[in-house]
């Protein structure tokens, strides 16, 4: 597939059927976000990627809204930033969960990144929880968790003619 069609083609995935990621597809998805770049290349991020469906299910209720999906997917990866090597954890994560969401896109798999960083459940926030639940130490961030699985209920893809090009600006 083309950059320009993954660009496209990637939506984003609440549904899931149920069909098991392979080994391969997985890790091709996480070679991806491996590969991503992080600020003067420190590479603070870590992928916990979770398949038990008690701690997927317990993930999906971690913020007020947006995370049920999770209890849906085949598997997810959450994407651990570590603040000791790196300041620039939000924008290092960002960029990783991109990368692993474009990589999915690339092998028709179904996905969708969950926000956690700044949400809250009840008043709490869900990177708390988060932290929690996967027994991780204070200093690692949680930025978001990538879901993953096979669906047919995917989006059509975007359409060059639908961008906006009234955001772009030049200087001269």
């Amino acid at each position: 597939m083309e950059f320009m069609d993954v660009l496209l083609k990637r939506r984003s995935t609440r549904k899931f059927s149920g069909e098991k990621i392979t080994k391969e597809e997985l890790d091709k998805v996480l070679q991806a976000g491996l590969l991503a770049p992080s600020s003067m290349n420190r590479k603070p991020i870590n992928f916990m990627v979770v398949e038990r469906k008690e701690t997927l299910e317990k993930l999906s209720k971690v913020k007020d809204h947006g995370a049920e999906l999770l209890a849906g997917a085949d598997k997810a990866i959450v994407v651990i930033a570590d603040t000791m090597i790196s300041d620039t954890w939000c924008e290092d994560s960002s960029i990783a969960l991109t990368y692993l969401h474009l990589a999915a896109t690339d092998l028709n798999l179904a996905s969708c990144w969950v926000q956690i960083h700044m949400r809250k459940k009840d008043g709490v926030y869900a990177e708390e929880v988060v932290r929690d639940i996967l027994k991780l130490d204070e200093h690692y961030r949680i930025a978001g968790i990538m879901a993953l699985g096979h669906s047919d209920d995917i989006p059509p893809a975007h359409d060059l003619r639908d961008i906006d090009k009234n955001k772009i600006h030049f200087m001269v």
